[in-house]
């Protein structure tokens, strides 16, 4: 077995590392920001880390396939009032629609394969 090269491996610490502000509407802050090593796949496509500042709510969204995270910290309730605690792993299938609110934050590791679509 031939040793990994530096070029085809990146690492990155949640929780030492920075994470990169997401780009909204105009460039505007939104008070989301991610980690994602895969700088081939578009922004928030993919495996990452997706951090909501507190009092944020998602813009409504639909999901081009289906979604899976895991919430690693804080706090975090769907449009329709369910709340996912810390350590909840959430499927959510392809066509799904909703939006996601927190009160003080939260951290996630996201696995999404293909763009949300706001609706």
């Amino acid at each position: 077995m031939k040793p990994i090269k530096p070029a085809e491996r990146r690492v990155a610490n949640i929780y030492t590392d920075p994470f990169t502000e997401w780009s909204g509407e105009n460039n505007q802050p939104t008070g989301e920001s991610l980690l994602q090593l895969n700088t081939a796949k578009p922004q928030g496509v993919g495996f990452h880390v997706y951090k909501m500042a507190p009092g944020l709510t998602t813009v409504p969204h639909r999901h081009s396939e289906d979604e899976e995270f895991l919430l690693l910290e804080g706090d975090l309730t769907d449009n329709d009032g369910t709340v996912y605690k810390v350590g909840d792993l959430v499927w959510l299938k392809k066509g799904t629609e909703h939006c996601s609110t927190t009160q003080n934050g939260c951290t996630l590791a996201v696995y999404i394969p293909k763009a949300e679509v706001a609706i």
